[in-house]
């Protein structure tokens, strides 16, 4: 069931649009693409330098990640008509915005990383 428009929605309901856009903005891949075009604001940058920046994306996970923030309003892309076309991508406004959430997150994840592998250790131990 479809929550009424304007209203938050339901996160536990798989067709909760909330849901939806979580699922996409609560990859890795996007938390650094945002990172690596946040930094670079109001800069532009180029597809090959977004992929040198994030280590370990492939060709077309990163294609995919752009695409995907590109449709949501997230990032712009600015094509040269030279050959081979030179891609530019930037944070649009609403891009922008979600840099303060995914920066909270990442900072989170940096103080509590040690927390979580020694209960990640303990649990292994405990398997045996």
């Amino acid at each position: 069931m479809t929550a009424p428009k304007g209203s938050r929605g339901d996160l536990f309901d798989p067709d909760c649009p909330t849901r939806r856009l979580l699922d996409r903005i609560g990859t890795k891949w996007t938390s650094m693409a945002v990172k690596v075009l946040a930094d670079a604001d109001p800069e532009e940058v180029r597809f090959a330098e977004l992929q040198r920046r994030m280590p370990g994306v492939s060709q077309k996970m990163l294609s995919a990640t752009l695409q995907s923030l590109t449709r949501d309003g997230l990032v712009a892309r600015r094509v040269e008509p030279t050959v081979p076309p030179k891609v530019h991508y930037r944070l649009t406004d609403l891009g922008r915005s979600l840099e303060v959430p995914l920066a909270a997150l990442r900072e989170w994840a940096e103080k509590h990383m040690a927390a979580i592998d020694q209960a990640n250790a303990t649990a292994r131990s405990g398997d045996g």
